[in-house]
């Protein structure tokens, strides 16, 4: 059974992880700091996509879409997260930069961790645009994603970024 343009759902699942994977770890790496609950929450946005994959029609964009639902599940994580309250959100997850010297590295993962972490302390409304600012995504994908208008997510972001340069 064959999808939009001919490509199966397999093929366009496949296709979809490779062009949002990166941004997807990242995405999981804002909501979560534990590398085990980082992959449990990475697993769980995939399956989601993958069931949701039936019901795209095309009427925003692919990113949007795959955004939405990380997003979405980003959110439900840190609720059930909440509801069993452990480790503190301050402990950001390393991600390593293979193919840089290791000064460079080092520099590059403690901004990052603590990028990270400021982001985590933000507001959840604050939070979620900074997120998706980070991975890419204009105020008017944001609001697409948000449900709200771009003027709001764009409203949002600024206040947001001053937030972030505050805890920064």
């Amino acid at each position: 059974m064959s999808e939009g343009g001919g490509e199966s759902r397999e093929a366009r699942f496949a296709r979809m992880l490779g062009d949002f994977g990166p941004s997807l770890d990242r995405l999981a790496a804002a909501y979560e700091a534990d590398p085990a609950e980082r992959d449990d929450l990475l697993q769980d946005i995939s399956f989601a996509l993958w069931r949701a994959l039936p019901s795209f029609r095309g009427e925003c964009s692919e990113r949007t879409f795959v955004y939405r639902i990380a997003h979405n599940r980003g959110l439900t994580h840190r609720a059930r997260r909440r509801l069993r309250a452990t480790e503190p959100l301050e402990r950001a997850g390393v991600i390593a930069d293979p193919g840089a010297d290791p000064e460079q590295a080092t520099i590059r993962t403690l901004t990052r961790e603590r990028l990270q972490a400021a982001v985590r302390r933000l507001p959840e409304g604050a939070r979620q645009v900074v997120i998706l600012s980070l991975s890419g995504l204009g105020a008017a994908e944001i609001g697409e994603v948000l449900g709200i208008t771009e003027n709001n997510a764009a409203v949002r972001l600024s206040r947001a970024r001053r937030a972030l340069k505050d805890l920064l």
